[in-house]
């Protein structure tokens, strides 16, 4: 059942792939069979990239690192549409410094404008947190930036989601030149409701994390110290709540 959840909406050949890092994974470890466990660090290795536990790392990266996934986390908890956190971990991954990997517990065909909307501000927490807490920003928020931007950009000119602009669709793939008949204007008004959507889900993000300061530094400062952090252990930070 785990393993379903974490691979919903892989199609019949990335299941296959999976299935063959399996092979190789329980090969190495000696084990006569694949295990749950061989399949789970499958996933992780093709969704996010091969552990590298050889790449030295300072104290001032990990510290970042631990306050910029924790940041995700924290924010998502609090965002009624987003799924379940199923691991954070400051060991680098492929090109990422860190993860949080999210449990989809369903193969989705569509997604609500709330639902975009909250991706967005949980893409910003790692941004925001480490704002708020090192009052200063690296780049390791790009792939954050980028992926929050095309979603807000999908809204406004694929979804017709503004409620300016109204039900609108543009494609500049398949007319290049669409953009350009409709004026300038009308192009720096979706400029407008793209950063207007950013903003507004930066805020937000700035707004849980300052109102749950106590559960960033909690899920940071243990990132600091054991370097992945399950699903349970995530969830006993908000026992209380």
């Amino acid at each position: 059942e785990s393993i379903a959840e974490d691979t919903a909406g892989f199609t019949g050949a990335e299941l296959a792939n999976i299935l063959n890092e399996s092979a190789i994974i329980a090969t190495k470890f000696g084990h006569e069979v694949i295990e749950q466990s061989d399949i789970e660090e499958a996933v992780k290795k093709v969704t996010v990239g091969l552990e590298k536990h050889n790449r030295v790392i300072s104290d001032k990266d990990k510290k970042l690192t631990a306050y910029h996934e924790a940041g995700h986390a924290v924010v998502s908890w609090y965002l009624p549409t987003q799924t379940e956190v199923k691991e954070i971990s400051i060991i680098p991954r492929g090109m990422a410094g860190g993860y949080t990997m999210y449990r989809p517990t369903e193969d989705k065909s569509f997604m609500s404008k709330s639902e975009m909307q909250e991706n967005i501000i949980s893409l910003l927490g790692g941004r925001v947190a480490e704002k708020l807490i090192l009052d200063d920003i690296s780049t390791g928020a790009s792939n954050d930036i980028e992926v929050a931007t095309q979603i807000a950009k999908d809204m406004i000119i694929k979804y017709g989601m503004s409620e300016n602009l109204g039900p609108i669709s543009i494609n500049t793939e398949k007319d290049p030149y669409q953009m350009e008949l409709l004026g300038d204007r009308f192009e720096d008004s979706i400029g407008a409701e793209i950063k207007q959507l950013i903003d507004t889900a930066y805020y937000q993000a700035q707004k849980i994390l300052s109102e749950h300061m106590d559960k960033l530094e909690q899920v940071a400062t243990t990132l600091m110290r054991q370097e992945i952090i399950s699903a349970e252990e995530f969830e006993a930070f908000f026992e209380e709540e």
